[in-house]
């Protein structure tokens, strides 16, 4: 009798399918926790707009505190025990928000600090987890596993929400979080069975060697930053991320106080609109292949600006259709340029170098979210909340420009590696003014 499961590609790929599955698994979960924790903030303890917004800043803070070091030790260590542990770490920290609601005895403040750890272990987990991909599967086949681990996103994203939303409605938003806990457990569970052996780290450096540690990571900053690709593809998307967030810190509370919406209502938006993710995922591939990766890049950032004007003008008495049509286009457009994006980094990257790379990537696209969060909660306190969510739509709208003037608007095809070597090459030839000391 012939399978039913399919045969070609990461189909049969054991160890791919396990961290594909982890990923799934702690995906679900997330999506509770970026809806309770907010919504726990607002309903439970009655936190005012900006101070839903530095829960944000303080959620992402960890990227700019962490990310750097986070990527020379991450190119040190081998990476799959970092991942478990970042699961483990997260499952524990979590646990604690029903546990201190049960006693009577939780507040924003440890909201506040258990935003932060968690954000400390999804540094590390995060850079250890973009490096550990194109050591578990040959460089023509990153594509597509960034591709299916997206299909999960996107499917998290879709049925996440609207389940979060009744979790919420029936258990309260504290106890909702736990089920986040439970499913980093299962993550860990998955990556602990994994087998591809990975190659060693480099040796860890003793004595008057540690120093370098510093030189190790103006490499990956000199590797990010010698690129032109590289720098317009960083410019591009901490532009938008810091916009994107100006808008949306403020969201959860615009539903709610703005438009009237229940934990159900909101989860339903979320969930519905991430099928535009969910899109994006099946047909990245196929897009840029199509139209080429600077194309595709540019034409899905300038969707950014429209789509989320559509949120900021949805009417009080009927804003669902205006909420989702919006939200479907973001989906869309972030997973087409994600894939793109993060597929290209990791091809042209040498293996030792994936780590710092990746960390100062993050530090440089991430760090800017939780400025976007504390600005977004200030202007929505000063401004307005419609009012706020207009300028991060012209901000991110606008931030196609980094890719438009630079080279990588000519791109069409995924190009070869580069070696170490001329990766060292261009460490050496590209010197940092700031770091040069």
């Amino acid at each position: 009798m012939r399978s039913l499961w399919p045969t070609g590609g990461l189909w049969r790929h054991g160890d791919f399918l396990r961290l594909w599955s982890a990923s799934t698994v702690s995906l679900f979960g997330t999506q509770i926790s970026q809806l309770a924790l907010p919504l726990a903030a607002v309903l439970v303890l009655d936190a005012s707009a900006f101070e839903v917004a530095a829960l944000g800043t303080v959620e992402f803070l960890p990227f700019i505190l962490f990310t750097l070091p986070a990527g020379v030790w991450v190119d040190r260590l081998r990476r799959r025990p970092i991942l478990i542990a970042g699961d483990l770490g997260r499952a524990v920290l979590l646990a604690t928000i029903p546990i201190a609601y049960f006693a009577d005895i939780l507040t924003l403040g440890q909201l506040f600090v258990v935003g932060f750890l968690v954000g400390v272990c999804t540094v590390f987990f995060d850079v250890a987890y973009m490096s550990y991909l194109p050591s578990l599967v040959e460089r023509n086949a990153i594509i597509e596993g960034n591709s299916k681990l997206q299909v999960s996103q996107s499917a998290a994203q879709i049925s996440g929400p609207g389940f979060a939303g009744l979790l919420i409605e029936i258990f309260t938003a504290p106890y909702a979080v736990l089920v986040d806990a439970l499913s980093f457990l299962g993550s860990a569970a998955f990556l602990l069975r994994i087998r591809t052996p990975e190659e060693s780290p480099r040796p860890a450096m003793t004595g008057a060697d540690k120093s370098s540690i510093w030189t190790e990571l103006k490499e990956g900053l000199r590797f990010v930053l010698g690129n032109p690709n590289l720098r317009a593809q960083a410019g591009c998307t901490a532009t938008s991320n810091f916009f994107f967030n100006v808008a949306f810190a403020i969201i959860v509370v615009f539903f709610v106080r703005e438009l009237g919406l229940s934990p159900g209502l909101i989860g339903l938006v979320f969930s519905v609109s991430a099928v535009g993710s969910l899109v994006g995922a099946f047909t990245s591939r196929r897009i840029s292949e199509r139209f080429g990766i600077g194309v595709t890049t540019i034409g899905v950032t300038i969707l950014q600006g429209p789509a989320i004007l559509l949120t900021a003008f949805a009417p009080a008495s009927q804003p669902l259709p205006f909420l989702i049509a919006g939200g479907l286009i973001i989906g869309f457009g972030v997973v087409v340029y994600n894939i793109t994006q993060v597929s290209y980094r990791q091809a042209i990257c040498p293996p030792q170098l994936q780590g710092r790379m990746n960390s100062v990537m993050r530090f440089l696209v991430w760090g800017t979210i939780p400025l976007g969060s504390l600005v977004g909660g200030a202007l929505g306190t000063w401004v307005g909340l419609r009012e706020t969510i207009v300028i991060g739509a012209i901000g991110a709208g606008l931030s196609f420009l980094w890719i438009l003037l630079s080279p990588q608007r000519h791109l069409r095809e995924m190009p070869e590696p580069i070696d170490e070597e001329e990766a060292a090459e261009e460490s050496t030839v590209e010197a940092l003014p700031s770091l040069s000391a």
